[in-house]
């Protein structure tokens, strides 16, 4: 399988032909292996580690989204039974859960090759602030990676997996896929889950997804959003989608704007890239982009540089000289800052929010470069603070801004390395952004990565929104109970053991299934609270048999869902139950 392209669309149809996902993954690790020490892995899985993940594959659908899809992890994100080290070998720790991002991947039926190199604690944009090494730049070994996300973007650009885990809180996401011609997303803070990921700064950290194509990294990304009550900074995403208008309205930088730190080659990819969009049918419109660059100077220069130090704390205090040098003079430069500071900080931040309200409400979409210029690893390592910086003009204030991107390949330089533009828009407008980033990324005609393949044929990419209702259990329906696997056979996943409010009243019915009815004045009564996408809601509705019903339930929190409600006809005539607080304590008591 030495031409094997690992692009979704090519995987599907060798699976259709017959091969097994075990010869892709035999075809992976030679791949690795004929790359030698790359500096792209931390910890790889070994053909024993593997074989529980191919089992798997034989008791799920082959129509699951990512089904035999080989992948990595950033070592800053959980896998059980794996070391996660965020590239500080004393820092490193075995989890026993993995990672709520990386375990709806598993479920959709991909399979992780192992963990990726990083700049440590993912403080950097240029991927050499490792004691593993430099992941090498496939198409200029002289060149950074890009960072901190730089073994996930280097993994993917040598067709070693088809996708990768990244995290991005100033860019680590976005410059990487530049320098080695892939596809970054990052989505809208708070759609993938960050649980199970080692902060960097917990409030503005995002999971991001280096793929190949656009459209395999908004197939990853519909099979792993959603809702995660682990994850205290996790959001729900409003169920309307973001359309792109049919002459969507891109915002471009006036020239003076535009820093390309002597790059005249990159200045031309970025024109062409321009040009290219505005012969597709969108219309450019000239956007100030000071009140974002101005952001993008709070995070280092401000109070966020305070969170990074607050994320290891103990760590780093305990242990300085564990740090890579630039990394620790990073970190401890969070202890000045204070309480004010931050305040001020924020009050900031808030007043350019407000400023470029008119900015999105004039336009659909921000065009800018992802960076100005790549450099040597020994230009970054004579000057690691300054480079680093520059590196970042085009990134650092997306997070605080609370904007969602995509950054896609926009061409080759004239000295052959890749240069890619970064597509920006509002929260929870990844609809819109992937569709304009798909077609932009192929009118360039690009390779995959540094691979020999090229963008395949496929349909319009598109993001198929994770519309999800909530839904609340009080019987065999919860987990581990015989009709639980109505609500996970349709992709239902628990998001929160709780009560209802104490409005309510249990019984227990004749055919031996519980009753809930609200009665005003009543009782607290356990629930499980699971999420349901959507359109599979309407297939458990149809299966329930009267006297139940769909109907909302308050919970304690005075949060309505929609879960299982009583007739009370069939209730007056039932056994109240309500002492025992709950189906399980009943059951138990029997």
């Amino acid at each position: 399988m030495k031409d094997l392209s690992l692009d979704l669309a090519s995987l599907r149809a060798l699976y259709r032909d017959g091969v097994q996902p075990a010869d892709v993954v035999a075809a992976v690790q030679s791949r690795i292996a004929a790359r030698g020490d790359d500096g792209v892995w931390i910890h790889r899985l070994d053909r024993a580690a593997l074989q529980p993940y191919l089992d798997r594959l034989t008791r799920l659908d082959r129509g699951a989204p990512l089904w035999g899809v080989p992948f990595a992890i950033k070592d800053n994100i959980d896998l059980a039974g794996v070391p996660t080290t965020a590239a500080c070998p004393a820092f490193a720790y075995t989890p026993v859960s993995t990672a709520e991002v990386v375990a709806r991947a598993i479920d959709a039926g991909a399979i992780p090759i192992g963990k990726a190199n990083l700049d440590q604690f993912a403080t950097g944009l240029v991927g050499v602030r490792s004691p593993f090494g430099v992941a090498r730049n496939p198409f200029d070994a002289r060149m950074i990676p890009g960072g901190s996300s730089s073994g996930s973007a280097v993994a993917v650009a040598a067709g070693l997996v088809s996708f990768a885990f990244g995290t991005d809180t100033a860019g680590s996401g976005r410059v990487p896929a530049a320098f080695n011609n892939v596809v970054g997303l990052k989505p809208t803070r708070g759609l993938l889950s960050t649980s199970g990921v080692v902060p960097a700064c917990r409030s503005l950290d995002c999971v991001s997804i280096f793929a190949l194509d656009v459209a395999d990294a908004a197939a990853v990304l519909s099979a792993v959003a959603g809702f995660d009550a682990a994850d205290e900074f996790s959001r729900r995403a409003p169920l309307a989608v973001v359309e792109l208008p049919e002459r969507a309205r891109i915002g471009v930088p006036p020239a003076a704007q535009l820093d390309w730190l002597g790059n005249a080659a990159a200045a031309a990819v970025y024109a062409a890239a321009c040009a290219r969009l505005r012969d597709g049918g969108s219309e450019l419109i000239e956007t100030d982009i000071a009140p974002l660059l101005e952001a993008g100077a709070l995070l280092y220069g401000g109070p966020w540089v305070a969170e990074r130090y607050a994320a290891i704390r103990d760590f780093i205090d305990a242990h300085p000289d564990a740090l890579h040098p630039v990394t620790r003079g990073v970190i401890a430069g969070g202890r000045e800052p204070s309480a004010a500071d931050a305040f001020a900080a924020s009050y900031h931040l808030r007043r350019l929010r407000r400023a470029l309200e008119p900015t999105w409400q004039g336009i659909d979409a921000l065009l800018l470069p992802t960076a100005a210029r790549a450099y040597t690893i020994h230009a970054v390592e004579s000057d690691p603070l300054t480079l680093n910086a520059q590196l970042g003009r085009y990134t650092n204030f997306v997070n605080l801004l609370d904007l969602c991107g995509i950054a896609v390949p926009a061409g080759l330089q004239a000295d052959g390395f890749p240069f890619g533009v970064t597509l920006l828009a509002p929260a929870f407008h990844e609809s819109l952004l992937v569709p304009l980033a798909a077609r932009l990324h192929a009118a360039c005609d690009p390779t995959l990565g540094a691979t020999p393949h090229r963008l395949p044929a496929a349909g319009p990419a598109a993001v198929q929104p994770s519309r999800l209702v909530d839904v609340a259990v009080c019987g065999a329906h919860m987990a581990g109970l015989p009709l639980n696997h109505q609500l996970t056979e349709r992709g239902a996943r628990l998001l929160a053991a709780t009560e209802t409010a104490p409005e309510y009243r249990l019984v227990a019915l004749p055919d031996g299934r519980p009753g809930l009815e609200r009665v005003g004045r009543g009782a607290s009564i356990a629930v499980e609270v699971w999420s349901m996408p959507l359109e599979h809601f309407g297939s458990f509705v149809a299966a329930i048999p009267p006297p139940l019903a769909i109907g909302t339930v308050r919970l304690v929190d005075g949060r309505g869902c929609k879960g299982f409600l009583c007739e009370t006809i069939a209730a007056a005539a039932a056994i109240d139950i309500t002492h025992f607080g709950g189906w399980r304590a009943y059951l138990a008591a029997r």
